[in-house]
């Protein structure tokens, strides 16, 4: 039986000020059995980011200023597909990504364009409470009834593409908080796009400062219901053809 040849993964790592945690993620992820790639997309920080995941090993896109996960996410999709990556993964430079699920949610890619990284599907103790919870629930049920699948996590960043999906991100993945997990899936998945899950364990951040507070948490439901009604109306664009990672 013929295996496919191996398939080269680009880990792609989203970084602002992060130099407590990102050169101990870069080191955890480099000390994978597979060998990834790792990119880190220093996202305009004005710490020691950089030097620290250059000297984990990692290689760094400076961006000259902030523009947010979506756009430092964005640069990094361009990289793979100018680079001929198979592949992508984003994993979070705080640590809270376990490096050893990177293959479990590659392997999401077997039947799908795009695997999420679930953090609410029966493994793990992570919980959100008051807005954001009821945000996650009303997307997840939308979002399910479009892809056809259910889906608990929608918001997850530790999420994978192949072709198809790096094809669709890098002309439908918007700078914005919220719209960078919601509206660039939605409109994946009107376009053609399969989405599948799965259950991973989240880590306590290993450092560093959180990006959620009580006041972004208040009005993370409205921007939600903004950013979902939004996508609803943005039209489907053309796919390449079907292009599903076997052997991850």
């Amino acid at each position: 039986m013929l295996h496919p040849p191996p398939l080269r993964v680009l880990v792609i790592m989203p970084a602002w000020n992060e130099s407590e945690t990102v050169g101990a993620t870069v080191r955890e992820v480099l000390a994978q059995p597979a060998g990834y790639d790792v990119l880190v997309v220093n996202d305009g920080s004005t710490d020691d980011t950089a030097s620290v995941a250059r000297g984990a090993g990692a290689t760094v896109l400076d961006l000259p200023y902030n523009l947010g996960v979506g756009g430092a996410m964005r640069a990094g999709f361009k990289y793979a597909v100018r680079h001929g990556y198979d592949a992508a993964i984003q994993v979070d430079a705080d640590g809270q990504h376990d490096p050893r699920d990177i293959p479990l949610v590659l392997n999401g890619l077997r039947d799908a364009d795009i695997s999420i990284g679930a953090r609410f599907a029966e493994r793990g103790d992570y919980s959100v409470t008051g807005p954001r919870k009821w945000a996650m629930v009303f997307l997840a049920k939308v979002i399910s009834g479009l892809a056809r699948k259910r889906l608990t996590d929608v918001t997850s960043g530790f999420k994978a593409v192949n072709r198809r999906g790096l094809a669709q991100f890098i002309d439908h993945y918007p700078a914005e908080y919220l719209g960078d997990t919601i509206d660039s899936l939605v409109v994946a998945i009107k376009s053609g796009c399969i989405v599948t899950q799965v259950p991973v364990e989240m880590r306590p951040r290993q450092g560093g400062t959180p990006s959620h507070n009580p006041f972004k948490s208040a009005i993370y439901l409205g921007r939600s219901v903004f950013a979902l009604l939004f996508a609803l109306t943005r039209k489907r664009s053309a796919l390449p053809a079907p292009d599903p990672v076997a052997g991850v």
